[in-house]
């Protein structure tokens, strides 16, 4: 795996390659906001697809790198994340179709800013559909951001997961799987459909 350090307009971010033989397309995910690219349902997703022929780019945000132990504003997570793909795009990725997506947090981004990535689809592993609710009124569900994507969505969730299930919807897949939030107790399900995901998207 190569670890590239990319610059960004919030400081440096670090992508790590794993290549796919020959590969067809490009994958790039981000980390949850607690979490690092070690995750394990991030690591199954990325050998799922390097299985698939796609080359895959986990991306530490430059909060991370820093060594900073509190998420940065969504609209830094945004302009980091954008910075990075672009720049992936023009260099090692170019020339191939380019999916998006992450864990958590992560996945939040990849939604956010998919037009902005020319992205032909989005994977989302455990997607934080419900904020913990502190005190008073519910707090607004995310599923806009979830509806504000036009390209095909792979939701991978765990049926327990304690920030709810988000519905399928057309051009939304939506895969449960055993566990909760950290999407650990069952990884083969995970890669199975990340794989399968992947195998139908870039093959239309």
């Amino acid at each position: 795996m190569t670890a590239l350090e990319l610059d960004t307009p919030h400081g440096l971010a670090r992508a790590h390659l794993q290549p796919a033989g020959d590969p067809r397309a490009a994958l790039v995910l981000g980390h949850g906001a607690g979490g690092g690219v070690a995750a394990r349902d991030l690591v199954a997703a990325t050998e799922a697809a390097v299985e698939e022929g796609v080359t895959v780019a986990l991306v530490e945000q430059p909060y991370r790198v820093a060594g900073r132990p509190s998420q940065a504003p969504a609209r830094q997570l945004d302009a980091a994340w954008t910075a990075v793909v672009e720049q992936l795009r023009d260099g090692p990725f170019s020339g191939l179709q380019l999916v998006v997506g992450g864990r958590s947090a992560g996945a939040r981004v990849a939604c956010r800013t998919v037009e902005a990535t020319g992205a032909v689809g989005v994977l989302c592993l455990a997607f934080p559909l419900q904020p913990r609710r502190r005190s008073g009124d519910p707090p607004p569900s995310r599923l806009p951001e979830l509806e504000s994507v036009r390209v095909p969505v792979l939701v991978v969730q765990g049926e327990r997961d304690q920030f709810g299930v988000p519905p399928g919807a057309p051009g939304r897949t939506v895969v449960r799987v055993a566990g909760d939030h950290g999407l650990k107790a069952d990884l083969p399900a995970v890669a199975a459909a990340v794989r399968s995901w992947l195998h139908e998207i870039l093959a239309s």
